[in-house]
């Protein structure tokens, strides 16, 4: 059986685990909101740790607190913001929607902690002097966001770019057929395939960016509503300058506290990005599952790296398994936008109340997405092989090359010989040389499939 201690808070008694590091109101909390069993993640409670000790050094900064108890509580946060407790945070993420149970539950950790080097640290006057969930919450939210595009998605991003292009330097002379509506169509090479690829990851790159900035303002300092009643007027700006130097991101005081308050307009945004980084990473994933399907009866045209058996039942059968979990991972973020842009409508008049569901798919989508990015790099990209006489073969095949003869022979002609050499199953040039008046050193310049990548020869 567990042991219990008796806590208070405003609303009285309450029974609380002895061993636990919260008291009374994250306890409510627990109680109250047995939903999904979903709690804040890391990254959100690095960010209240943070948050909790900036407060601190500031608020001694400002002679509002002095060495002795700022120490305390910075000593607390910082163990807070490395996960040394993150077991302390229980609370799940459908709770009150300003997030004020999960802020609570910071501020009572980080005064258990504080008091075992000074005895008086409360954790409302001290622990939260000057904040109110109103603007830690949102606060955790950027900070948190922040720091994994920073720290992990950015970097995989560009890993995922590099290995696209090394690929694409690689492959740059490997015609092959392309495809349009999925039907074939003129030659492409695998490199202008993977630069392409590269080219959308680094869009989504500068796409991610830009919305970094504008996450990048921090509404800390605004308090209940925005006005920053309690709060020291130099409050958010000195710490957006403390959360810089423990973070080393450029962080700054939003301009206007209400907006970042009353909505959640950055966090939308950043999601929307993802989204569109999503598709673009669901596209190369489904384009490489289809390169590799079969391996007799598909497309054939690469072979995924064998990662494990594919089957429970039919032995020998390997899947295109990272693709697979990738456009999984696409799919959940494109849902977690959803979610956000429903949240980010929540933004009632001074405040938006549906945060932390809004900041767990905001981490969740920025995570997941840095963890798929270096699968598919270094799981699939980086280790695929070519069936070159797969290859070869379909591409001597194709009948759509006749369109590198139109402005020799002309659509008509043209489009009879692709047609005779479609029924027949037989070469285009095969056909080309009995129904045109073209010879085989002229059809085997004109339909070169490498020369056709770079455009094709003009008459």
């Amino acid at each position: 059986m567990t042991d219990y201690r008796i806590e208070r808070d405003s609303m009285g008694e309450l029974n609380v685990p002895a061993d636990a590091l919260y008291a009374a109101q994250t306890q409510r909390a627990i109680q109250n909101f047995p939903i999904s069993g979903l709690r804040i993640p890391r990254q959100m409670i690095r960010a209240l740790g943070l948050i909790k000790g900036a407060a601190a050094v500031v608020h001694r900064d400002l002679g509002m607190l002095d060495e002795e108890m700022m120490m305390a509580i910075h000593n607390a946060a910082r163990q807070v913001e490395k996960g040394e407790h993150d077991d302390q945070f229980p609370i799940d993420i459908f709770q009150t929607g300003s997030g004020t149970s999960s802020n609570m539950n910071a501020n009572e950790v980080i005064a258990t902690l504080a008091r075992r080097q000074v005895d008086s640290v409360h954790p409302n006057d001290h622990v939260n002097m000057g904040q109110s969930s109103n603007d830690v919450i949102p606060t955790a939210i950027h900070v948190s966001g922040c720091l994994a595009v920073r720290e992990q998605l950015i970097p995989a991003l560009e890993h995922l770019a590099s290995v696209c292009e090394r690929r694409a330097e690689e492959l740059g002379q490997e015609p092959k057929t392309g495809r349009t509506h999925l039907m074939d169509a003129m030659p492409v090479t695998f490199g202008q395939e993977l630069a392409c690829w590269a080219a959308q990851i680094r869009s989504g790159i500068d796409r991610v960016e830009s919305s970094y900035l504008r996450l990048s303002r921090l509404p800390q300092g605004g308090t209940a509503v925005g006005t920053g009643i309690n709060a020291h007027p130099e409050l958010g700006v000195r710490m957006a300058r403390q959360l810089s130097e423990m973070t080393g991101i450029d962080f700054s005081s939003n301009d206007n506290l209400f907006e970042s308050i009353s909505s959640m307009d950055a966090a939308v945004e950043m999601s929307g990005q993802l989204k569109t980084l999503a598709c673009s990473m669901m596209k190369i994933a489904n384009d490489l599952r289809l390169m590799n399907s079969g391996p007799l009866a598909g497309i054939g045209e690469i072979a995924l790296p064998a990662l494990q058996p594919g089957s429970s039942i039919m032995p020998g059968k390997i899947n295109p398994v990272i693709p697979e979990a990738v456009c999984m991972v696409c799919a959940q973020v494109i849902g977690n936008d959803s979610a956000i842009t429903v949240g980010g409508q929540s933004g009632l008049f001074q405040l938006n109340v549906m945060l932390p569901m809004i900041g767990y798919n905001l981490v969740q989508s920025i995570e997941i997405s840095a963890n798929a990015a270096r699968a598919l790099a270094d799981s699939a990209i980086e280790g695929f092989t070519v069936n070159r006489d797969s290859v070869a073969d379909a591409l001597a095949r194709n009948p759509i090359l006749v369109t590198a003869l139109n402005a020799v022979i002309g659509y008509d002609l043209g489009a009879a010989t692709a047609k005779k050499a479609y029924k027949e199953g037989r070469p285009i040039k095969e056909v080309a040389l009995e129904m045109t008046d073209l010879d085989e050193a002229q059809l085997d310049k004109l339909l070169d499939p490498l020369t056709l990548t770079r455009g094709g020869i003009h008459k």
